[in-house]
């Protein structure tokens, strides 16, 4: 072993792969955080209100969360598989799903999707929970409709916890391993391959440390960035702290 001061990170900015997979990463959490935002907050507005079967609902959503993701990988591989698979069959395709370039890394961010709302749903919920009646019954003497009254009441009540998801939310895709390790192992062609599995597969397939090294603090560089970034701009549009 012997230091060599910035070379490890010189050679990583000057690898195309790197840039490529940094790439995947970015659009994967970025992708990811929106839906696994936008869809739990929708339904958590739904299972707020008084509807047949609530609980029923709640634990059907949040049971993807605590399953093992040794399983999901198995049950969704399968679902997508290019020759017996669910997908293909019930909806009459002919899709390589997993092993096509420009649809894998899109399933890849549908399963974490799935899998998300659950918790994220219930985070919601508990944000849904501390909101006071009286300012829906107020709003709605003011003559308010149900979407003005989301819009302009329930969002920014509801913007400290949809802070939190977002920031939670983003950090978890950001450090996604199992699921590419599990479905995909980067391919087909490197196109699902994220920054946490190509730092795995240097340090413990191609055993170059020091590369890998490199790439962990990049990683943690990124998102501390964006963590702060997204603690900056809670001021301009977080309410009710």
């Amino acid at each position: 072993m012997k230091f060599v001061g910035f070379e490890n990170y010189i050679d990583l900015f000057m690898n195309v792969e790197f840039w490529f997979i940094l790439k995947n990463t970015v659009y994967y959490a970025l992708v990811t955080t929106i839906f696994a935002t936008i869809l739990p907050l929708v339904l958590a507005s739904v299972l707020h209100n008084r509807i047949f079967a609530k609980e029923f609902y709640k634990t059907a959503y949040f049971l993807p969360f605590i399953t093992p993701m040794i399983v999901i990988a198995l049950i969704w591989q399968w679902i997508f598989d290019p020759n017996i698979g669910l997908v293909n069959i019930l909806f009459k395709l002919n899709l390589t799903w997993l092993y096509n370039p420009k649809l894998a890394m899109p399933v890849l961010i549908f399963v974490s999707v799935w899998k998300l709302v659950g918790y994220n749903m219930i985070i919601f919920i508990s944000g849904f929970s501390s909101i006071n009646n009286q300012v829906y019954e107020a709003s709605k003497i003011d003559g308010a409709n149900p979407i003005k009254t989301f819009f302009y009441i329930t969002l920014p009540l509801m913007s400290p916890t949809i802070f939190f998801v977002i920031l939670i939310t983003t950090i978890s895709s950001f450090q996604v391993f199992d699921l590419i390790y599990l479905m995909t192992q980067g391919g087909p062609e490197n196109s699902t391959n994220i920054l946490v599995y190509w730092l795995y597969k240097n340090a413990f397939e191609f055993f170059n440390i020091g590369k890998a090294s490199a790439i962990a603090y990049v990683l943690f560089t990124l998102i501390l960035i964006l963590t702060i970034i997204q603690w900056k701009l809670r001021t301009k549009w977080v309410q009710n702290e």
